[in-house]
């Protein structure tokens, strides 16, 4: 039998590694388009901000590790360009121009997400971070072009870690997106605690401020907008990602919300002997039921390893998503899971949000900082729908429990009985989360 996998990071090696476990004769072959695999894409932000660390420190295993130790054909350098159903066959093509096809019993798509850089004149002059390379490529620019002035272009979670990283390097950030709110997702007042950071590391934002195209200038760029110009000797494109799933679209294979790859609990597609997992594919949400795209690595990962389970039956359906994530934006972490208000109202739901302070620990111990916390319900049911926290002390590890809480289904009036741990060095008596469950309930 032959599997063949497309694509060679978390979810494609993810399932290549379990299924040689699974089953030791099974000829495995890994198509991966460029020379990496296997690499924390989500510490390249923080590797950037650290000169002295090489960014292929990154790398968990390399490609001649998965060869040898585990006996997968994988090979790098090889881009897959279609999909032939009826054959069972992937061609494609090398980096060298040597055309390939490979015939399967069973097939992943694994090709993940590719940023959405702005169609603007000169976008060649961004520089995008979504592969290890890319990273390479930044780090090398701000070691060669002795950057002292960078520009970002968006304001989402990469974005803000960038500019962290580079605020860190002595260098001077200015953040650009054609919206007029950061993080429109958050309600306003928690937004403007994370505005009010940025402007305090001195970092300048332009909301609001549609850019009309980028020039070369001296030896980095000049980005004309509609109002002002702006010098950058680095521009970093982090305007969002999309499925790359132009493979799957061109094999008539079913697609669904942002164009992700539809596929089943099992991971299959439309078609039964064809997979799906990573940030190509779409998921089911937990609070809502409905198909959602939310690209996540613990997704990607685990998504790899239940291809393995069902190749050949159905041994392990995902239950689906929350949309759980935390960022670090310089002295603040942010963080959510489920649904915000106005994607509950999108969802049917009749929703009910309400904003807390409070303390991450016994206000007079050491640490101690102000939390905050918005928590969501559904005014028909008391269901719980979701919560958004930002603080500086004590807000990553707490929204995994608002997490477990929404893929149990539990009501506000359940989370707030739930026993969760007090010591006066991590938590008030009545944890914040506890206490945001409460005033929701009021209010509900």
């Amino acid at each position: 039998m032959k599997f063949v996998i497309i694509g060679g990071d978390a979810a494609g090696m993810s399932a290549a590694s379990r299924a040689r476990r699974l089953y030791p004769d099974l000829d495995i072959t890994v198509l991966e388009q460029s020379f990496d695999v296997s690499y924390s894409a989500c510490s390249m932000p923080y590797n950037i901000a650290d000169p002295d660390t090489p960014m292929d420190t990154l790398v968990v295993r390399t490609a001649q590790q998965f060869i040898d130790n585990h006996n997968i054909n994988l090979l790098t350098g090889h881009k897959a360009t279609a999909i032939h159903r009826d054959a069972r066959q992937v061609a494609g093509k090398t980096i060298q121009g040597n055309v390939f096809c490979f015939e399967y019993d069973k097939l992943l798509i694994a090709t993940g997400a590719v940023p959405t850089l702005p169609d603007l004149p000169g976008r060649e002059l961004l520089m995008p971070l979504k592969q290890l390379e890319q990273g390479r490529q930044i780090k090398a620019a701000i070691q060669n072009k002795g950057v002292k002035k960078a520009c970002i272009l968006g304001m989402g979670y990469i974005a803000l870690e960038m500019c962290e990283a580079l605020t860190d390097l002595g260098i001077h950030v200015t953040m650009v997106k054609p919206g007029p709110l950061l993080l429109p997702w958050l309600p306003r007042d928690m937004a403007q605690i994370v505005q009010d950071e940025l402007n305090k590391q001195k970092v300048i934002l332009h909301l609001g401020t549609k850019i009309q195209r980028l020039e070369p200038k001296n030896r980095g760029a000049a980005i004309i907008c509609d109002n002002i110009t702006l010098d950058a000797d680095l521009v970093i494109g982090a305007t969002g990602v999309a499925p790359c799933s132009e493979l799957a679209r061109d094999a008539a294979l079913a697609l669904s919300v942002s164009d992700a790859v539809h596929v089943d609990q099992y991971l299959r597609t439309s078609d039964p002997n064809i997979f799906a997992a990573g940030d190509c594919g779409d998921a089911i949400h937990v609070v809502t039921g409905q198909n959602v795209w939310i690209p996540l690595a613990l997704r990607a990962n685990r998504a790899g390893w239940a291809v393995a389970d069902n190749l050949f039956k159905e041994n392990n359906p995902l239950q689906g998503v929350a949309g759980t994530a935390v960022f670090k934006v310089f002295n603040l972490a942010v963080a959510r899971s489920g649904l915000t208000f106005s994607q509950a109202k999108d969802a049917g739901f009749d929703p009910v949000e309400n904003l807390i302070t409070s303390w991450s620990r016994v206000k007079w111990q050491p640490g101690a900082a102000k939390i905050y916390v918005n928590m969501v319900g559904d005014k028909k049911t008391g269901k719980l729908l979701g919560a958004q926290m930002v603080g500086i002390d004590g807000v990553a590890h707490r929204i995994n429990a608002v997490a477990v809480a929404l893929h149990a289904g539990m009501s506000v009036a359940a989370f707030i009985q739930t026993d969760l741990a007090y010591a006066p060095p991590f938590s008030p008596t009545w944890d914040p989360l506890l206490t945001a469950a409460i005033q929701l309930e009021k209010k509900l």
